[in-house]
């Protein structure tokens, strides 16, 4: 099948001739431009989505993704509670646990953490401790052992190592004829965990549940009920469900109202880093105007050469349409086989600039990430290069347009 001439004339207007090397070099650079904002676009989404996605499983490491507290603080039953909640489609594990205020010193060193009390074999099923433990295990939290796993930034603090003893000092006191006098016990630590979180390694200690039982005075109370889903991001959907369902009075989150103002500011960032980078392309895509409105005052002449034939004013439109969009086009397959290539070597090339700067862009001992991850989404590519290839094409609108509104007498006057 014979392709359309508009299309054949157009292909041809992209290459140059002799005479004409500066409209190609604008071609070029509208082309090399147009490929260094998609790829530079698709590498910082990428980067952002990585980010995202480490910061919510350090986070989801510690907390649960839907988590029922007693409305009173307190919650009797929890058996009863557990049960009901496993019962959703959703849920795959649910653990009890205690969870207080307190303090710990040791010698002349005292800081505040909270206390949370689990039962090591369930709390394994709602959250992911034990990979994280720097020392000791997590099964050294025995019922009566009066044991304590801390964070590591809270046992730096304290100044304390595995088989020191801390004290640990309850809220809660001990009313006597001197006075309020708070409740202290002695544990031992048993380990130390870092899940790469500040405000859970600096401020998190972990006891058996029974103690914690023991004593904040719960008898066989607990706080509550943490449950795993199998998919954390219909957490939302489960908890509204679960309010609806279950027999107790009951305060129902999720990890996203827990933690809602951090993953908000982390997708307004990437928002933004898409609008911003998005003008990058959109100033590379402009570059094509100057170059079509260049092309056709070059070449007035063959326009009015061609109306004379017979071609109509949208067929000139269409020739040039296609020289912008050719343009367009090249630069984005350069940039989006640069970027997704950039996108999942990531690992591999900033530690192969980092060498050859001889600096470390995350150094450990400032950030928790010391290292770019990468999370390339083909739904971003998708749109990434939906939004260039239209700004490309709006880009041609007005030079074909000038295009088709040559006037033939007028171009051939001096020819």
């Amino acid at each position: 099948m014979a392709l359309p001439y508009e299309l054949l004339i157009g292909l041809r207007y992209t290459r140059a001739k002799k005479h004409n090397h500066f409209i190609s070099f604008i071609s070029l650079i509208s082309m090399l431009g147009i490929a260094l904002g998609v790829a530079a676009l698709i590498v910082v989404l990428s980067v952002m989505n990585g980010f995202q996605t480490e910061l919510r499983a350090r986070i989801l490491a510690v907390v649960s993704h839907v988590q029922i507290t007693g409305a009173s603080g307190e919650m009797s039953a929890w058996q009863g509670v557990a049960s009901q909640a496993a019962g959703h489609e959703h849920v795959v594990a649910a653990a009890p646990f205690v969870q207080a205020q307190g303090m710990l010193a040791f010698g002349q060193a005292v800081r505040g953490a909270v206390v949370r009390g689990i039962l090591p074999d369930q709390e394994d099923k709602v959250a992911d401790f034990r990979p994280h433990m720097k020392n000791g295990e997590l099964d050294a939290l025995q019922p009566d052992s009066f044991t304590i796993i801390l964070g590591s930034e809270l046992a730096r603090a304290l100044g304390v190592f595995v088989g020191d003893r801390v004290t640990l000092i309850s809220p809660q006191g001990v009313v006597t004829p001197a006075g309020v006098v708070p409740r202290l016990k002695t544990f031992t630590v048993a380990g130390l965990f870092e899940v790469g979180m500040y405000e859970y390694d600096s401020g998190l200690a972990l006891i058996h549940l029974a103690d914690a039982q023991r004593l904040y005075r719960m008898d066989d109370r607990v706080s509550g009920v943490r449950l795993k889903l199998d998919d954390l991001f219909v957490a939302p959907r489960v908890a509204r469900s679960l309010a609806s369902t279950l027999d107790t009075e009951a305060f129902i989150s999720d990890w996203t109202r827990s933690h809602a103002n951090f993953f908000r500011a982390v997708q307004i960032e990437k928002n933004m880093m898409f609008i911003i980078l998005s003008l990058i392309i959109a100033v590379a895509a402009f570059n094509i105007v100057s170059t079509l409105v260049m092309a056709v005052t070059d070449k007035q002449a063959d326009i009015a050469i061609l109306r004379t034939l017979g071609a109509s004013p949208l067929s000139i439109m269409a020739v040039f349409i296609v020289q912008g969009a050719l343009i367009g086009f090249i630069g984005l397959g350069l940039g989006v086989a640069g970027g997704v290539a950039l996108a999942l070597n990531v690992d591999v090339v900033v530690p192969f600039i980092e060498r050859l700067l001889g600096t470390q862009f995350l150094a450990k001992e400032v950030y928790y990430i010391s290292n770019l991850p990468s999370e390339l989404q083909w739904r971003d590519v998708t749109t990434i290069t939906g939004v260039a290839f239209v700004l490309a094409l709006v880009a041609t609108l007005y030079p074909s347009w000038r295009a088709a509104r040559v006037n033939p007498a007028a171009a051939l006057r001096y020819e």
